[in-house]
């Protein structure tokens, strides 16, 4: 055991301290970020200034955090941490449907809508069916799969951003399939619109040269049992920022198509979710 700190042997004399009833995978986790946080500050030659403009910078991200705004999240998402976290804990085989991450505008408990139904309450933005099927990695259809459904509206905003002024459930909704694996129901064709960036983590964007926009998309949360939890999204394919997600949540697979079906301003988009068992194996926990 180091007992003094020495630059070289920083990481080994912090990790030194922990004590040996320590949980075994919270050791395994600090151990581990110890040590990349040590080589870090090492590589770059961290300077006194800097460091405390990092401070300053997660200080700021927490006093501007709240229950309807968690910065923390934002700054993980922009870095790709979240898309990374989530890739670690949802590997499937190939075919199966992919995940990206949950977003901040998921909502318990949507109404449940009969299949075909029109989910776009305040009437604005161009109609979009939305169809397919909820099927096993063998193509079989899933009969019971819930479909759990939300997207912007016309303007880029979410229900829950502007109580009062959108109704309320706008472009979402739950549906069931039966035993065909069949869903289908009609929203909008969704638009891009940007992160919340007036706070640290638009700053870090504008001194990076980066903009704070998604690409249009819409989410889905499809569960059924015995199967694993799909969160993902289909995107817009020819969005301008279909290739530079700012939170990194696009995948080549849920790129979807758009397809004109009337005039100018109707859509179909179809697209086929694909179920993987569920598994029994818990992950470590560290705390």
């Amino acid at each position: 055991m180091t007992k003094y700190f020495t630059e070289e042997g920083s990481a080994e004399t912090v990790n030194a301290r922990m004590a040996d009833g320590t949980n075994p995978r919270l050791r395994e986790v600090m151990t581990s970020v110890v040590k990349y946080l040590h080589a870090f500050a090492k590589d770059v030659e961290l300077t006194q200034e800097e460091w405390e403009c990092g401070i300053d910078f997660l200080t700021k991200t927490g006093q501007i955090s709240s229950e309807e705004r968690q910065e923390f999240i934002l700054l993980s998402d922009t870095l790709g941490l979240s898309m990374l976290v989530d890739a670690i804990n949802n590997r499937r085989p190939t075919g199966a449907t992919e995940n990206t991450v949950l977003g901040p505008f998921h909502v318990k408990d949507a109404p449940i809508h009969q299949a075909g139904d029109s989910i776009n309450l305040d009437g604005k933005g161009e109609s979009c069916l939305f169809e397919g099927r909820v099927i096993d990695i063998h193509g079989e259809p899933i009969e019971g799969a819930c479909i759990d459904v939300w997207s912007d509206d016309a303007e880029g905003f979410y229900d829950v951003q502007k109580p009062g002024e959108i109704p309320k459930w706008n472009n979402r909704g739950r549906f069931i399939t039966g035993s065909d694996g069949i869903y289908r129901f009609t929203s909008i064709k969704p638009v891009s619109y940007p992160i919340p960036d007036d706070g640290p983590v638009g700053q870090m964007l504008g001194h990076l040269g980066r903009h704070p926009y998604r690409p249009a998309h819409v989410h889905f949360m499809v569960t059924a049992p015995g199967h694993k939890t799909i969160v993902t999204h289909t995107f817009v394919g020819d969005d301008d920022y279909i290739s530079d997600d700012t939170v990194f949540g696009v995948k080549e697979t849920l790129v979807a198509s758009f397809e004109l079906i009337k005039g100018e301003t109707e859509w179909r988009s179809p697209f086929d979710f694909v179920m993987v068992p569920e598994s029994s194996d818990p992950p470590p926990k560290a705390c």
